[in-house]
């Protein structure tokens, strides 16, 4: 096949969806197959464009044999709504010609944007047209639900109605779309007749077992044998992280407990300065992937907060690593979930903002080793079941396949 990807983030991004379109494109280059992308200059979780990548104008580059087209953007410093708009409106501006020009040339058999941004899906029609190709839309977020969840635009006022007008159009555009949970998935069905399939995120099961047991963090941090509750990831509006820093002051008094947070991003000062005069949390920057093993398995339990009403609009990506470190993991969202069903009897869920159950949460598991072995174990099984990249990708390489040959029996047919 010919693949050509449209997507905003990609390595060297470490975390959130980059990894996820990096590891996509070069499975399939490594299955055989021919793929170029077409993304933003990388910027995230930092929201500043990466320093390798400040020269003006476009990009071509070719890494791990996956061709590369890298646009300049957009990025703002502290990323309001209006503001995210006209970032992902940059680069579906960027993108456009690029994104043509190279379906065209590679003729293409399947045209892939990824979202967010769904501004990317028109890009991605447009140049499935010109190229003679079928598009596929992947939607990591359901950016517009979770912007209302968030308070970033409101029901009934003209961006929300343009938003939701941009949600329809984008997803009539595709001759195909997937989505990284079945109750995204549903969620998605019920917008739209174009059909829809479930194409996870992944965990690096292997990769994470194999380096799990040599960390050599509790030196490095001095933690001694406290237990470590952990948050990794992306420090953002979505992840209702606020709770950490709240439950770290209601159990201060347990000498025997860290709350540790490494992340990056908009939402990161805010945090620190929340937490001022607080004993027992340390805030650390994103660590090496390569170390990603390590880092994780110094928790005693992950912490996995989300705000109300988001639980399943995203599925955080963090999860499949968490599971894969074979620790419990207490997260917040309602029962019946999405969520709250990938966490079942792999932790403990409380209701979202409830800090007092979070902190209670925290210190059942730490006071009951037997439940936090078993959750932990339940957890890594979970992991192998049902995040296994692998299987993952080649059930997604068969589905392309599938919608790639049509495209190859219509353009045969004229």
């Amino acid at each position: 096949m010919k693949i050509l990807i449209v997507g905003l983030n990609y390595a060297p991004e470490p975390v959130g969806i980059g990894p996820y379109t990096t590891g996509m494109a070069e499975a399939l280059v490594a299955n055989g197959h021919d793929v170029h992308v077409v993304a933003g200059k990388p910027y995230y979780p930092y929201w500043k464009t990466d320093a390798d990548y400040t020269a003006a104008g476009w990009k071509r580059t070719r890494e791990n044999e996956v061709g590369i087209t890298r646009c300049p953007i957009y990025v703002p410093a502290l990323p309001s709504g209006i503001k995210r708009i006209l970032h992902h409106l940059s680069f579906a501006v960027s993108a456009l010609v690029p994104a043509c020009l190279q379906a065209r040339r590679m003729k293409a058999d399947i045209v892939l944007a990824v979202a967010p941004s769904l501004l990317s899906a028109p890009v991605a029609r447009l140049a499935a047209w010109v190229g003679g190709a079928k598009m596929w839309l992947h939607i990591q977020d359901l950016e517009v639900e979770a912007a209302f969840a968030m308070g970033l635009m409101q029901e009934g006022s003209k961006l929300g109605s343009l938003a939701r007008y941009v949600e329809a159009g984008a997803l009539r555009l595709a001759d195909m779309v997937s989505t990284i949970s079945p109750q995204m998935r549903d969620k998605i069905r019920a917008k739209t007749a174009t059909p829809v399939v479930e194409f996870r995120n992944w965990a690096n099961v292997e990769d994470i077992g194999a380096s799990a047991a040599a960390s050599s963090y509790r030196k490095e941090w001095d933690l001694g044998d406290r237990h470590v509750a952990l948050y990794s990831g992306n420090l953002a509006n979505k992840q209702g992280i606020e709770i950490i820093g709240e439950a770290a002051r209601l159990l201060q008094h347990r000498e025997d407990l860290l709350f540790i947070v490494c992340g990056d991003g908009a939402n990161r000062e805010a945090l620190v300065k929340r937490a001022e005069g607080i004993s027992n949390i340390r805030f650390y920057g994103l660590q090496p992937k390569e170390r990603l093993g390590e880092l994780l398995s110094i928790a005693s339990v992950h912490l996995l907060p989300q705000v109300a009403d988001a639980a399943d609009l995203v599925l955080p990506s963090k999860l499949t690593n968490m599971l894969a470190s074979g620790r419990a993991v207490v997260a917040t969202a309602a029962h019946g979930t999405g969520l709250a069903d990938e966490v079942e009897d792999c932790g403990v869920v409380v209701p979202p903002g409830d800090a007092i159950a979070f902190a209670n949460a925290i210190t059942s598991l730490l006071d009951s080793p037997i439940d936090r072995r078993r959750y932990g174990e339940a957890a890594r099984q979970r992991a192998k079941d049902r995040w296994s990249k692998s299987a993952i990708l080649t059930r997604f390489e068969a589905d392309l396949l599938g919608l790639a040959d049509t495209a190859i029996q219509q353009n045969a047919a004229f």
